[in-house]
C-alpha cells in the first residue's frame, strides 16, 4: 500500500533535509512541489560552477557549486567527487537535519495501480520511523504496517525490531540496469508494482541505486560516503553502490535495518549504454574481489560508532583491495579524509568547534 499523496500535515518537516545533485535547471521540482515545498532542499551543482542554475520559486533551498566546496571543506575537498552524482554526499556533509531523502533530477511522481500519485518522502519517512527485522525474516515482509503482523514462529524475542537506518526506494518506466544489460534490453521497462517493504537481512548485501533514497543522518550518516567517481578516476556509477555495500556492512555490526521495496518514484531518463559501460567497466571486473571483500569483513567490537566502523572499514580497503588496483588504496585514503570533514563539520557535544558551511547562493 502507496503512502497516499494527500498528507494534510507534512511530517518531520524540522527534522529533514533533500539533497538533490544536478548539472541542470530543476524544473522536475514542480511536479514534485505538492510533496517538497514544506521542506529545505540542499543542492549540489555539479559541472562548470559558473552556470547558473534555476530553481523554480517558493522552495527554501541552499545551493553549493564547487567553488562552494572548495571553499568550505579546503584540501579535504578532494574526497568529493567532480562530474558525478557522487557529489551529492556533500549534501550529507553539510546537513543538520536527522534524516535525509535524495533524489535524482530526472525521476518524478509515479502512480500506484489505482492511479494515486505516489509521496516517495513519505513512504521513506514511515519506512525510517518504524522498525526493521534483519535478524529473522517475516515471511508476511513489513510486519508493522497496517494488516500485517508477525507470523507464527517468529521469535517473541526479536519482534521489537532494530532501529531502521536506511529507506531504498525503487523505480518505475527506467531500471537501474548496468551498461551490457542496458544494451542487450533496451527498450525493457519497469512496470511491476509490487507493494511491500522487505528488510534485507543481517549478513546480505545489496546494490544501493542513490536516485530514490532516505537514511537516518545521525545513525549512519558516516557511512553514506559515494566514494571517488568521475573527473579523473578510473570508474564511475559505482558511487552508491559502494556506499551502500560499506554501509549495510557496517548496520549489520551495529544493530540497525535497512529497507528496501516502497516507495516507487518514476525514472523518466534512459543514459547512454555506452558512456556507461565505459564508466563501469572496471567495476563490473572489480565488483567479482569487492563483494567477497564485504561478505567477509568483520569490525572489531571497540567500533561503536558509524565513524569508527568507517575508519576501520578504510584500513581493511587498503590492506585487502589495494593490490588490485592503485586506485583502491587512494579510495582508502579518501574515505578518512570524509570522516575528517564529517568531524569538522559535525562535531560530536563534547564542546569541539563549530565549523558552519555557508552557500554562496543561499535562498
Amino acid at each position: 500500500m502507496s503512502i497516499p499523496a494527500t498528507v494534510v500535515t507534512p511530517p518531520l518537516v524540522d527534522e529533514l533535509d533533500i539533497v538533490i545533485p544536478t548539472i541542470r535547471n530543476l524544473d522536475f521540482l514542480e511536479q514534485w512541489r505538492p510533496f517538497f515545498q514544506p521542506y529545505h532542499l540542499i543542492i549540489v551543482q555539479d559541472g562548470d560552477p559558473s552556470k547558473t542554475i534555476r530553481v523554480p520559486e517558493g522552495f527554501d533551498y541552499e545551493l553549493y557549486n564547487r567553488n562552494d566546496i572548495n571553499r568550505i571543506l579546503g584540501p579535504k575537498s578532494s574526497c568529493i567527487s567532480f562530474k558525478d552524482s557522487a557529489c551529492r554526499c556533500f549534501g550529507f556533509l553539510v546537513s543538520k537535519k536527522k534524516y535525509i531523502f535524495t533524489i535524482d533530477d530526472d525521476c518524478f511522481v509515479a502512480k500506484d495501480p489505482t492511479g494515486q500519485e505516489i509521496n516517495a518522502l513519505a513512504q521513506h519517512i514511515h519506512n525510517l520511523l518504524t522498525p526493521a527485522t534483519p535478524f529473522f525474516f517475516n515471511t508476511l515482509y513489513d510486519p508493522y504496517r497496517e494488516g500485517a503482523d508477525f507470523v507464527r514462529g517468529y521469535p517473541f524475542s526479536l519482534r521489537e525490531g532494530a532501529p531502521t537506518a536506511i529507506s531504498h526506494g525503487l523505480w518505475l518506466n527506467i531500471p537501474d540496469y548496468d551498461a551490457p544489460t542496458q544494451l542487450v534490453k533496451p527498450r525493457e521497462r519497469n512496470t511491476r508494482y509490487v507493494d511491500a517493504v522487505l528488510t534485507i537481512p543481517k549478513e546480505t548485501l545489496f546494490p544501493m541505486c542513490g536516485m530514490n533514497l532516505g537514511f537516518h543522518r545521525e545513525l549512519i550518516g558516516p557511512a553514506m560516503y559515494f566514494g571517488l567517481m568521475g573527473d579523473g578516476q578510473p570508474i564511475g556509477r559505482y558511487d552508491d553502490m559502494w556506499a551502500g555495500w560499506c554501509a549495510k556492512v557496517i548496520c549489520d555490526h551495529l544493530g540497525l535495518g535497512v529497507k528496501t521495496g516502497l516507495p516507487y518514484i518514476w525514472h523518466s531518463k534512459a543514459s547512454n549504454p555506452f558512456v556507461n559501460f565505459k564508466k563501469e567497466y572496471k567495476g563490473i571486473y572489480w565488483q567479482e574481489d569487492i563483494i567477497p571483500f564485504f561478505q567477509n569483513v568483520t569490525l572489531p567490537k571497540e567500533c561503536t560508532t558509524p565513524q569508527k566502523c568507517y575508519i576501520e572499514l578504510s584500513k581493511l580497503v587498503k590492506e585487502k583491495l589495494g593490490p588490485i588496483d592503485p586506485y583502491f588504496e587512494k579510495l582508502g585514503d579518501a574515505m578518512v579524509t570524509w570522516i575528517d570533514a564529517w568531524n569538522e563539520l559535525n562535531p560530536s557535544t563534547d564542546g569541539a568547534a563549530t565549523a558552519k558551511a555557508e552557500p554562496s547562493k543561499p535562498k
